[in-house]
């Protein structure tokens, strides 16, 4: 018998059967996060819009597992051209975690051009 739990926060879609995240004991580990509107249903067109609704999801997310933001460990991104659109990713940073000593690693590579979004990202929490 697993102690494996299926997260859905407030970004689930009923009709798909892969969870927002699952959690094992103490670690958190999510499906792809992307930018749709969640009141919407629909992909913004800027990018600015879908990073912040790419950050909201992750906070629902991780908040719907038990945990706070301080219990990420490591996000990744996806975007369509890191080293253009790192800016608008680092101002959302930045207020998602405003301390300089408190902040999880990161990784950002570039998102396939076959994707419709501008940005995904997944990531990793630890709740001790």
């Amino acid at each position: 018998m697993t102690n494996r739990q299926s997260i859905n926060g407030p970004r689930e879609r009923h009709d798909n059967p892969i969870p927002n995240a699952s959690r094992v004991g103490p670690l958190i580990m999510s499906s792809v996060v992307t930018g749709i509107n969640q009141a919407t249903r629909e992909l913004p067109d800027s990018l600015e819009e879908q990073i912040t609704n790419v950050y909201a999801h992750i906070r629902s997310d991780v908040e719907a597992a038990g945990a706070t933001l301080e219990d990420v460990v490591k996000i990744t991104f996806w975007l369509k051209d890191p080293a253009a659109q790192r800016h608008a990713l680092n101002a959302e940073w930045l207020r998602m975690f405003p301390d300089p000593q408190s902040r999880p690693a990161r990784h950002t590579l570039t998102l396939p051009s076959e994707s419709k979004g501008k940005v995904q990202a997944d990531f990793v929490a630890f709740v001790q």
